[in-house]
């Protein structure tokens, strides 16, 4: 039995004494501290490195091009330059000239949604004799829910939801498949008509009151 345990014993350190032996042979593939960065430049001494240069689309408007939807209700891409277009202002938004429903079928543009014409934000009022007057119960995170005949305040600035998209290098390469719940929801939204059925809680709390 003693024999036996000593065998072993000697078994197991000569497997660890080999194992370490073939460990340390081994080359490893390190990376140098000085370039850890996706740009892969030493990052101590930046003074030369520069990023990719951006480069925006030059096509003119109404050229037809659309660039799909990355997901569902997504904002579209400005498939156009903005060249001459920003900035938008409160006495001059370009975008609206051309994507104006009322217009823009016959510029060959995309009309601005029915979601662009919503007011969500519940009008306070004030008045020198009741002071500042609330119409919502702010714990509750109240929503209105009003249509509008023009555009939203909300929504006059285009570039705060859209942007032109650019090409260039990826530092990461980007897999991102998107899955759409219609058939046309890389180029169609159903933001209107999903999204805020459950938004109106000023009119469910008038509604239960009313029943």
């Amino acid at each position: 039995m003693k024999l036996r345990n000593i065998i072993l014993g000697l078994s197991v350190i000569t497997a660890v004494f080999i194992t370490g032996c073939t460990d340390a042979n081994k080359t490893y593939s390190t990376v140098k501290e000085e370039s850890l960065g996706l740009r892969k430049t030493n990052l101590y001494t930046e003074d030369t490195t520069t990023g990719d240069k951006t480069m925006y689309g030059t096509g003119e408007p109404m050229s037809g091009y659309k660039i799909k939807r990355a997901y569902q209700d997504a904002p579209p891409m400005i498939p156009h330059s903005t060249e001459g277009l920003m900035p938008i202002t409160i006495d001059n938004n370009s975008c609206v000239g051309c994507h104006d429903p009322a217009v823009a079928e016959s510029m060959g543009a995309t009309p601005l949604p029915k979601s662009h014409f919503i007011n969500f934000r519940p009008a306070h009022s004030y008045s020198l004799k009741e002071g500042f007057k609330k119409t919502i119960d702010v714990m509750k995170n109240e929503v209105s829910i009003q249509e509008i005949p023009t555009l939203s305040g909300a929504r006059f600035s285009c570039t705060q939801c859209h942007a032109p998209q650019s090409t260039g290098k990826l530092a990461v390469e980007n897999n991102f498949k998107a899955s759409f719940l219609s058939k046309d929801g890389d180029s169609k939204s159903r933001w209107h008509e999903v999204l805020t059925k459950d938004l109106d809680t000023l009119k469910k709390n008038i509604d239960s009151l009313e029943k």
